[in-house]
């Protein structure tokens, strides 16, 4: 607990700190910190996207009349986010019918690819909603840094759980995730 320490011929104790007790400290404040940097960002930021056509569109329509909402940010160039945007095609509407969620795929597509996502969409019949992101701000504001991207969203808006890349069977967890919302 204390060290002698030699000083111009006289010892005297330094008290030490514990550790132990710094530890707890610093533990606790770190909690803190990332609880209060995830409340920052546990709502659906407001943000101007474009649909397809190149309509102006907020974040703000986003909604679900109280049901969840997935939004996936994908890209045209991103071979898994087209498998899994094409994987939740395939049961979208068994899950509109058992849960309501409601899908928005969001297309990260910079101002230079931005023109070939309508026809990429249309090419593939896609059953959900798409709108663009071609200046990265709902990217930025969701601290998306990778896609595939999906999150889900609760009824109030919240920001309820979120995942990066795709993997076979991964729409499976998903939708157990939104049974649980209901």
């Amino acid at each position: 607990m204390f060290k002698t320490i030699a000083s111009f011929g006289k010892k005297f104790e330094k008290p030490q700190p514990k550790i132990n007790n710094m530890k707890s400290i610093f533990g606790i404040l770190a909690f803190l910190a990332v609880i209060a940097l995830t409340a920052q960002n546990n709502t659906l930021p407001t943000v101007d996207l474009k649909k397809p056509d190149g309509t102006i569109v907020s974040t703000d329509s986003i909604l679900n009349a109280g049901k969840p909402i997935i939004i996936s940010f994908w890209a045209t160039w991103c071979k898994p986010c087209v498998k899994e945007l094409t994987t939740f095609a395939e049961v979208y509407e068994e899950w509109q019918e058992e849960t309501g969620v409601k899908l928005y795929a969001i297309s990260i597509d910079d101002a230079r690819t931005f023109p070939n996502v309508a026809s990429f969409v249309n090419g593939r019949d896609w059953p959900f909603d798409v709108f663009c992101d071609p200046n990265a701000d709902f990217k930025r504001a969701m601290n998306v840094n990778l896609v595939p991207h999906t999150f889900i969203i609760d009824k109030d808006r919240n920001i309820v759980w979120q995942h990066t890349s795709f993997t076979e069977g991964g729409e499976l967890e998903l939708i157990e995730l939104i049974r649980r919302l209901n």
